[in-house]
């Protein structure tokens, strides 16, 4: 499903990743963790094809047997688009737009018919416990409704894989509760994979594999 080898990333002169090497099979929840400053964000961001590794490396990334280096910036748009989906601490939901609107966005990126966009939105917003709150704006939703709609949002095109920097770091600990049992929830009904960045050890803990990050390189 994921595999990254030798993956290097300097920012100046510091050296933020030594040769990562990560292979995650379909269906597998990875918690990353290890202490701030370690790398695992920029890790993720590298997974995501939010950002590259350095090219002079000899290195190797595919997802689903795609390999990601051949490909150009708005191929590797169209593939964030289609098959990666995001959610990150602070829910990043637009604040002008109903939670609806909010979780149809990529799928209105990725050319969808309206129709069929708001339905499986709909769809997933129930699944998820939300029907009732379709047309509320993120600020009349509570820490762990807005982290619920992000997740949608993340659904929306039935990504191969989920990302997920810090998911549960700005809730209170029985919304993180929540949104940890509804990641294994969410695998089993869909079968996605999820790579999770985070300090929470109960959620680490929960995962199929913890693996820690320390100084740029990855144990597990």
């Amino acid at each position: 499903m994921i595999v990254a080898e030798n993956i290097h990333k300097y920012y100046g002169d510091v050296e933020v990743l030594k040769g990562v090497n990560l292979h995650i099979k379909k269906g597998e929840i990875v918690a990353i963790v290890g202490p701030s400053g370690a790398g695992k964000t920029t890790l993720l961001q590298i997974l995501g094809t939010l950002d590259k590794p350095e090219k002079e490396t000899d290195f190797q990334l595919s997802i689903n047997d795609i390999s990601l280096k051949k490909l150009s910036d708005k191929q590797l748009s169209e593939f964030r688009n289609k098959h990666i989906g995001f959610i990150f601490q602070f829910h990043q939901l637009l604040p002008e737009f109903t939670a609806l609107e909010n979780v149809c966005i990529p799928g209105f990126i990725a050319k969808k018919s309206k129709n069929e966009v708001e339905n499986e939105a709909k769809k997933i917003l129930s699944f998820l416990g939300l029907s009732h709150r379709l047309q509320h704006k993120p600020n009349e939703l509570s820490g762990g409704e807005q982290q619920r709609v992000a997740v949608a949002r993340a659904l929306i095109n039935n990504p191969a894989v989920i990302l997920a920097d810090e998911p549960s770091g700005n809730l209170d600990s029985e919304s993180a509760k929540n949104l940890h049992e509804l990641f294994f929830t969410l695998r089993d009904e869909f079968g996605q994979t999820f790579v999770l960045v985070t300090h929470n050890e109960e959620l680490a803990n929960m995962a199929d594999r913890k693996l820690t990050m320390i100084d740029g390189k990855m144990t597990e």
